[in-house]
């Protein structure tokens, strides 16, 4: 996935969750952030961040803020749309007969269904945008409606979908998701049932650069229930 035009800028504050104010040109421009999470540990007044200029009609800001640069010097893509749009062009490649968006089950909308001969398989698609000591960790905010599709995948994989989590690491040199219980234990609660019903949790570590976002490999996790620290790091 690559952005077409790509500006960098200054990041000054983010007044509220859906737009924030940066140094542009000499000037102080608002932006919008294509992420609702609270990225705390990225958007720090100084930091480098690259915005997108989409051009749609009757925007109320002109540039979308997608990438930054953290203190460590790693450029994190924050485009909450970009998981998605990513796991779409890795999954065309990968043979299946039939890739569906936006697949009804249940009372939720899963991220993809595909077919591959007589299997059927589900994905939700979570993109981590948190890293902690070269560890990612999902979610940055609570999410009750993450928690809503892994029960769904549960469900799916009891009458006969091959049911997946699939983590996009929206980052360079992560390579693990682990669930961000400090945040929000249920959502570990939750993966923990999931693995033990079969679903798989799978990662997709990426390249990022600030115009590009690719996957590199897909990896599995190999690890037993109950592996995590009582108390992994998070934004809090």
């Amino acid at each position: 996935m690559r952005y077409d035009n790509i500006i960098k800028a200054g990041f000054i504050s983010r007044p509220n969750r859906f737009i924030a104010e940066v140094a542009l040109e000499g000037r102080t421009e608002t932006v919008h952030v294509k992420n609702t999470g609270r990225c705390r540990e990225l958007l720090i007044p100084g930091c480098e961040v690259w915005l997108t200029e989409p051009g749609s009609r009757g925007r109320k800001t002109r540039f979308d803020l997608v990438a930054v640069r953290k203190s460590t010097g790693v450029i994190f893509n924050i485009d909450s749309q970009a998981a998605n749009k990513v796991m779409r062009e890795w999954l065309d490649k990968q043979g299946f007969d039939r890739v569906t968006p936006e697949y009804t089950f249940g009372s939720s909308r899963i991220d993809f269904y595909m077919e591959r001969g007589g299997e059927r398989f589900l994905w939700e698609v979570k993109g981590c945008t948190l890293e902690t000591d070269g560890i990612g960790y999902f979610p940055d905010a609570p999410t009750e409606r993450g928690v809503k599709h892994i029960r769904e995948l549960i469900r799916a994989g009891s009458v006969g979908y091959s049911a997946a989590i699939a983590f996009v690491i929206q980052m360079d040199g992560v390579y693990e998701v682990r669930p961000n219980i400090a945040t929000h234990a249920a959502f570990g609660e939750a993966l923990d049932e999931a693995r033990a019903a079969g679903v798989r949790v799978l990662f997709f570590p990426c390249r990022v650069t600030p115009d590009s976002i690719e996957i590199t490999e897909m990896t599995e996790e190999a690890s037993q229930l109950g592996q995590y620290p009582p108390e992994p790091a998070g934004s809090e």
